[in-house]
């Protein structure tokens, strides 16, 4: 941690604090989390979400509403709709969650992959319309990217990320490389990279006692250099995109320390295509810097099931359905 900015500044402290107002960060998932009927209750239930949905419908000119609440699955899970929607659902959870609990405010926000974008909204560093544009575009140019030089990725459950690191250097050769995308959790890592690589260590992380090897059902090798032919265009559209300094920080995925400035977030942006994210990291910085709540705003609870497995001692909520607002409200 060392060298790191303390979120001393920053810290939440009400007057009249509970328990739940104390030391909160706000914690947005990525990519995976999306299931066919995302926020479509929310919507039905808060006039605020459902202003969300109709908002976003109206920016990119499509109804994003109707694959999100109705798909079909597989127009859902292509990178180009995933993302946006996920950024959707989980703006209109925030928006819920501000009108009907004002005093719940972060200490500081992360997101896992894409969500670090929604994490931009809650911070004030981004305009909803300028996030979802950009968040689409990040999209596109990924999907482009994978037809150009097509990889793919395999979750690896059961080894340490120092056994993975020197897999990945096994596995790779010149520029067909592997590397790890995702430092999930201990014991749950995702690799990311070239085909022949990313099968050979697949085989090594077997051979290595790997408690499970998953090929993921994708086609783009994310957070690896293969994201190399998008990169130029999305530093264009993060450059232009109306990025401010945001009101609380932003833990960003690339070194899992905070964001304070315009040009702290452009560069982590920017190198989060084809850099690890390192979201362990990111939640052991928030934990050491006073963290004792989590709230995991959107789709399902991915993010709340990795924070148990990296530290039990804190508390998560996930939000957003309007049952989880219900629970809440009972804390």
């Amino acid at each position: 941690m060392t060298g790191r900015a303390a979120l001393g500044p920053f810290v939440f402290s009400p007057p009249s604090m509970t328990p739940l107002e104390s030391k909160i960060a706000f914690l947005f998932p990525g990519q995976g989390s999306q299931s066919l009927g995302m926020g479509r209750e929310l919507a039905a239930d808060y006039p605020a979400a459902k202003k969300t949905f109709q908002e976003a419908d109206q920016i990119l000119d499509f109804e994003l509403s109707r694959i999100a609440w109705h798909g079909p699955q597989e127009a859902l899970d292509d990178t180009l709709n995933t993302q946006p929607a996920l950024m959707v659902h989980s703006y209109a959870a925030l928006r819920v969650l501000q009108d009907h609990f004002p005093d719940v405010q972060p200490a500081a926000v992360a997101g896992h992959s894409m969500g670090e974008l929604s994490a931009l909204l809650a911070a004030g560093a981004l305009d909803f319309g300028e996030g979802l544009q950009l968040v689409r575009t990040r999209g596109e140019l990924m999907k482009e990217a994978g037809e150009k030089t097509p990889g793919g990725m395999a979750a690896i459950l059961g080894l340490s990320i120092e056994a993975l690191e020197e897999i990945c250097s096994s596995a790779s050769n010149g520029d067909q490389i592997v590397q790890i995308a995702n430092d999930n959790c201990p014991g749950q890592v995702v690799i990311s990279g070239a085909e022949h690589p990313l099968e050979k260590a697949m085989s090594l992380a077997k051979e290595a006692g790997a408690r499970r090897v998953v090929r993921l059902a994708v086609s783009i090798a994310a957070h690896s250099p293969l994201m190399v032919h998008s990169q130029d265009q999305f530093t264009a559209a993060v450059n232009s995109s109306g990025i401010s300094t945001p009101r609380v920080p932003i833990i960003g995925n690339v070194n899992a320390s905070p964001l304070l400035s315009v040009e702290d977030i452009q560069s982590d942006l920017r190198a989060q295509l084809n850099s690890r994210v390192r979201w362990t990291e990111s939640i052991q910085y928030l934990i050491s810097s006073g963290i004792t709540t989590f709230i995991e705003i959107g789709s399902n609870s991915v993010l709340k099931g990795l924070l148990k497995r990296i530290d039990r001692s804190v508390h998560g909520i996930s939000i957003g359905e309007p049952e989880d607002f219900e629970k809440l409200a009972s804390l």
